[in-house]
């Protein structure tokens, strides 16, 4: 009776495991292997006489022993050995050093046997479940993942995925202005997976990352290639700058990520708390980019000195401000995105060599098209075009030689006192 009953129990084991621990198919006839080769060697010292086999849909486990056959007084380890008197009674033709083998009923060992086994399940399940939820969230990292805020602690937060998976938010990695409630659901990017003794699946919605995927799940043409994101700087929760570039001459990449009447940058900043968002085109050419970062100030001379990385921005005096932006947000990001130490300094305008013009002012000389086309390169005034690279120009505004020789002569002539554009009127 007894033995029926830890029969009973041995196959509710495989039963418990079976049907609670999604695992596959071969991972789980390999635990149930080792786990049942362990008890064997803690009870024998060894399981190399062993021969396991499981099936995992019946819950049943065939093990089968091997022992050699030696004179009936040579008989030193019962586990191994068998005394040929023994071996006779299962076939009659058994002979010295040959093998027996026959089938053990696991059940035979005992209760403690059947209890090891299930520790030693137990045990070896924990540590497949954190290999398993490690080797999953280490491939995600990068991506983002929706979670149910399950309990809010002050130095973090604990989320569960649809699979009842612990996720973790720092209160380091929250946008400042975030609030979560047991239940809420949050929008977060997997920032890092530690394994130590447990796995720890960590969030961030600071990462530039995140504001990185938000663009790519909301603007078509960056997932598929046309635009691409160059460069993102970010004060979280406060505002953001990110340059974009497009392959396509068709498609404004700006536009494009902004949305008609903004419907697709709307949603981004509703995620990151109204986090202010500035989409600007990238360009190779650092003074321009310079510029561009800069915006919506309107930069009138930029001074770079590219073995350190530093520049020097000169500006209208009511343009300072807008360059500096609120608690100096805006002069930060500009040299977060470009990677550069931008000073701002106030223009002079006491002299007559530091008078600009706006490029605006020259409409009614220049054709439209092609001041908007040297505007979209961050030059905003006449001595800017005046004194930037005409190569560049060239290439990058996409004009013919004598187009731009005709503008130059044009701006030149609003400074003809000036020696540093004699050579450019005709």
């Amino acid at each position: 009776m007894a033995k029926k009953e830890e029969t009973i129990r041995l196959v509710d084991t495989f039963k418990e495991f079976k049907e609670l621990k999604n695992i596959d198919r071969m991972t789980l006839v390999s635990v149930l292997e080792e786990s049942f080769r362990s008890v064997i060697s803690k009870m024998f010292g060894t399981d190399e006489n062993y021969s396991v086999i499981v099936n995992p849909d019946k819950g049943t486990c065939t093990i089968q022993r091997s022992r050699v056959v030696v004179e009936d007084d040579k008989v030193e380890d019962p586990n191994t050995q068998i005394s040929l008197s023994e071996a006779l009674k299962t076939d009659p033709d058994m002979e010295v050093d040959e093998e027996v083998y026959e089938n053990v009923d696991f059940a035979s060992f005992g209760r403690r046997a059947i209890l090891n086994l299930r520790q030693t399940l137990a045990s070896k399940v924990l540590e497949l479940e954190k290999d398993s939820l490690y080797n999953k969230y280490k491939d995600l990292v990068g991506t983002i993942v929706t979670a149910e805020v399950y309990q809010t602690w002050k130095k973090e937060i604990l989320l569960l995925d649809e699979e009842g998976n612990e996720l973790l938010l720092p209160k380091s990695e929250q946008i400042p202005s975030d609030s979560y409630h047991k239940g809420d659901t949050v929008r977060a990017i997997i920032d890092r997976v530690e394994n130590q003794n447990n796995p720890k699946i960590i969030l961030s919605r600071i990462s530039p990352l995140f504001l990185k995927r938000l663009f790519e799940l909301e603007v078509p043409e960056i997932t598929d290639g046309l635009i691409t994101i160059k460069k993102i700087a970010r004060i979280p929760g406060e505002r953001a700058k990110i340059a974009v570039e497009s392959y396509d001459d068709r498609i404004d990449p700006v536009g494009a990520c902004v949305g008609v009447k903004g419907s697709r940058i709307h949603g981004i900043v509703r995620e990151l708390r109204n986090e202010n968002i500035d989409v600007i085109n990238y360009a190779s050419n650092i003074d321009v980019f310079i510029r561009r970062a800069l915006s919506p100030a309107k930069v009138a001379e930029i001074k770079i000195d590219q073995e350190n990385h530093l520049a020097e921005a000169y500006l209208k005096k009511e343009e300072v401000s807008l360059a500096i932006g609120k608690n100096g947000s805006n002069i930060k990001l500009a040299g977060m995105l470009t990677g550069y130490t931008i000073d701002v300094y106030r223009e002079d305008t006491t002299s007559q060599e530091e008078e600009d013009i706006y490029l605006d002012d020259f409409r009614g000389d220049i054709e439209e098209w092609v001041i908007d086309a040297i505007q979209a390169l961050g030059l905003d005034t006449a001595k800017s075009v005046l004194r930037a690279d005409p190569a560049m120009i060239l290439q990058q505004a996409d004009l013919e030689e004598e187009t731009l020789d005709s503008v130059l002569s044009i701006l030149a002539h609003e400074f003809e006192d000036e020696e540093e554009f004699q050579y450019l009127l005709k």
